[in-house]
């Protein structure tokens, strides 16, 4: 399901989105797709994208100017089938902005699901488009499904990978996930993590869930927000 809502901040979209979704926070990834500053004749805002695999939301009404989308009925993927033009299209635009940053690189489609699509970029240069902890390739993410949006497919999400970068991301947090709560519970204290984006703050709330002497949040303000785990004395 992929909603859109909008804020004075980042901060006052997102809650908006908790809100009127019934969510909590880290239940969904976020996306910003438009960013205006204050000026002196025009109102700041900010518009944002919402993925969540949550179905049946009871979504509250809708108003001010805020949108929703829902994929359901609309999937360009259902069968998953090939989209040759739109495919095309992002494939170049993809190729055509690492050009511009000053490096080259082929973009393929690394898969097809429902409602999404794998790019695969391969580059001499794939360490610095994935950047640290992943910050430049989620980046050149983000402009793929702004991209994306415009040419009319708002309703799929585009996921930029190079170098099997997203799977070894994954693996490593799920070992730290594991490795920082068995610490946790021998000196039963609590450790605060790196900043992450939802998607891997979601990876690690969702390993340790079912440790039951071990909780965890999330705390700060953004998309970067960290993550505490902490011991629960087992009753």
């Amino acid at each position: 399901m992929i909603y859109e809502f909008e804020g004075k901040t980042e901060k006052e979209a997102i809650e908006i989105a908790a809100e009127k979704l019934g969510l909590e926070k880290d239940d969904f990834d976020v996306e910003i797709i438009e960013s205006q500053r204050r000026g002196i004749f025009k109102k700041g805002m900010v518009r944002i994208k919402v993925h969540t695999d949550k179905q049946n939301l009871p979504v509250a009404s809708l108003n001010n100017g805020e949108k929703s989308y829902s994929a359901e009925g609309q999937a360009v993927f259902s069968n998953p089938v090939e989209q040759k033009e739109f495919e095309e299209n992002i494939i170049n635009f993809v190729e055509e902005l690492i050009k511009r940053m000053g490096y080259g690189g082929k973009a393929s489609v690394l898969f097809r699901e429902e409602n999404k699509l794998g790019i695969k970029i391969d580059s001499e240069f794939s360490s610095i488009l994935i950047g640290k902890k992943g910050k430049n390739l989620d980046a050149l993410q983000l402009l793929a499904n702004i991209f994306a949006g415009r040419q009319g497919h708002e309703d799929v999400r585009v996921i930029l990978d190079s170098e099997n970068y997203r799977i070894r991301r994954e693996e490593s947090l799920v070992r730290l996930a594991y490795t920082v709560a068995d610490r946790v519970r021998e000196t039963r204290s609590s450790i605060l993590l790196e900043p992450m984006n939802p998607f891997d703050r979601r990876l690690v709330h969702t390993a340790l869930n079912d440790i039951y002497d071990v909780e965890t949040k999330s705390e700060g303000e953004g998309l970067y927000k960290q993550i505490r785990v902490y011991y629960r004395s087992a009753k």
